[in-house]
């Protein structure tokens, strides 16, 4: 008997427009708040997205949640915009002070829009607390900030679940949360129960982890409350259409969430540059369908039995042989 389809959700980025240090005027025009929810209502299959916050200008929470609701979609997260130009140097890691009472107060400002629009969690992703070169930072002052930043956001906010994603660079040469270990270690030494993580596959491809692997890793701490999915070429984050350079990867990360009876969104984060963002958002869960059928075919027992004699050959022989079949099927 086939199992409950998932549900997929999207980074409401995904639907945005982008620039980057070439093409500094974008590959797009700018798009407000409500104009990427109305794109992300096009998608097939979408039912939820993470929403960055603040919103673009002149738009307010009310203005989101009436979007959302027009557009037939809810807030599974809301990611506070702490990584711009005013947190160069760091949000929690800050060497000022009052830049450091700053970031608190998007991170609190973008709680209350968690309560507001009924969101699953709060998304910490710090991409400038880190550094760029060697004796830039004091590694202990570094680790003492961050790990008590997210403590105090923690307790300030009991009532919300905090993940956070980690990466191993970009924007800083070396993010401070740079890996499932020591994101486990960060959060084992806040003392908290509300701080879990949001696993990127693509992060934990670039950073050199089995995204599968980091799953398990976090699983088996009881903190993998999150995930999103996209791909690259291992040498960035390249936040490609997922399946397009690693499905045998893909399968493995899905397949550990499968036999560990995780439960949650199948999130895209994404960025499609150049690429008509529905159409790319649309092919992207028709591969992520594939993978679901894939799944329900696979024999498991036969699976375990290979890997129990660490037989390479014959555990790629059943994967491939539900994969690449599924894959061709567009229902």
């Amino acid at each position: 008997m086939p199992s409950k389809s998932p549900e997929f959700g999207a980074g409401l980025w995904h639907f945005a427009s982008y620039v980057d240090r070439y093409a500094t005027d974008g590959y797009a025009p700018p798009v407000s708040t409500l104009e990427q929810i109305a794109r992300a209502g096009e998608v097939e299959d979408l039912s939820v997205v993470d929403v960055p916050y603040p919103f673009t200008e002149g738009v307010s929470v009310d203005d989101v949640a009436a979007a959302l609701k027009e557009n037939g979609l809810r807030a599974i997260g809301v990611t506070p915009e702490i990584y711009m130009r005013r947190f160069s140097k760091g949000a929690f890691t800050n060497p000022d002070p009052q830049v450091r009472e700053q970031a608190r107060a998007v991170l609190n400002e973008a709680a209350d829009v968690v309560r507001v629009l009924g969101a699953k969690y709060l998304k910490v992703w710090p991409g400038q607390d880190g550094w760029d070169y060697p004796f830039q930072v004091d590694h202990h002052t570094q680790w003492e900030l961050a790990v008590a930043g997210m403590r105090e956001l923690a307790l300030a906010n009991p009532d919300i679940k905090i993940v956070i994603e980690y990466k191993p660079r970009e924007p800083r040469n070396t993010m401070f949360w740079d890996s499932a270990a020591k994101t486990i270690l960060g959060i084992q030494a806040m003392g908290v129960d509300n701080v879990g993580v949001l696993l990127d596959f693509g992060h934990a491809l670039f950073g050199g982890e089995s995204p599968a692997a980091a799953a398990q890793l976090l699983i088996d701490h009881g903190l993998l409350w999150a995930m999103d999915v996209n791909d690259n070429l291992r040498s960035w984050d390249d936040d490609m259409v997922v399946g397009t350079v690693h499905p045998v990867e893909v399968f493995e990360f899905f397949y550990t969430l499968k036999i560990n009876g995780w439960e949650g969104v199948w999130q895209l984060d994404q960025f499609p540059f150049r690429e008509d963002t529905v159409e790319a958002a649309n092919l992207s869960i028709r591969f992520l369908k594939g993978i679901h059928r894939a799944l329900d075919e696979l024999d498991i027992d036969a699976l375990r039995a290979a890997q129990a004699r660490q037989d390479a050959m014959g555990a790629q022989k059943l994967v491939q042989d539900v994969l690449f079949s599924c894959l061709r099927t567009d229902s």
